[in-house]
């Protein structure tokens, strides 16, 4: 059947311990300390990533502000344009509705000197007219 050999038991326990031991300075040591500094370098990383989201959270507040004040102003200046090109506007319409004025005002003299001039015509030909109707009423 089977021998069980103490001495080779032994060897073989000693070997094995041998082995776990050189093992665990050489391989598992440098992994678990790898380990644990992955571990905390990911802490780390994570704690800055909050930080970070605070600050892009502050920079989009500041954005969001320099935005709507640059939106207000934007407003206040395209206010103060449109009044201003209201003003010019209806300057020039009163400017016009002035030289309008003084052009119907020339225009009405002109027909009322006319109005005179064609009367006056008229009644240095009523003579003539009378003297044409009295010639045709004699020849009737």
């Amino acid at each position: 059947m089977l021998d069980i050999s103490p001495m080779l038991l032994v060897s073989t326990l000693i070997v094995f311990l041998v082995l776990i031991a050189a093992l665990n300075s050489l391989l598992y040591k440098p992994l678990f300390s790898y380990m644990e500094k992955r571990d905390a370098d990911i802490k780390k990383d994570l704690e800055e990533v909050g930080n970070n989201d605070s600050e892009i959270a502050a920079f989009h507040s500041t954005a969001e502000k320099i935005i709507n004040d640059g939106k207000l102003e934007a407003h206040a200046m395209r206010e103060k344009v449109v009044a201003q090109a209201k003003a010019l506007a209806s300057n020039k319409i009163e400017a016009k509705r002035a030289e309008l004025a003084l052009e119907y005002a020339k225009f009405e003299e002109a027909m009322s000197e006319e109005r005179s001039r064609l009367s006056g015509a008229l009644r240095l030909e009523v003579p003539n007219f009378q003297a044409a109707v009295s010639a045709k009423l004699h020849q009737i």
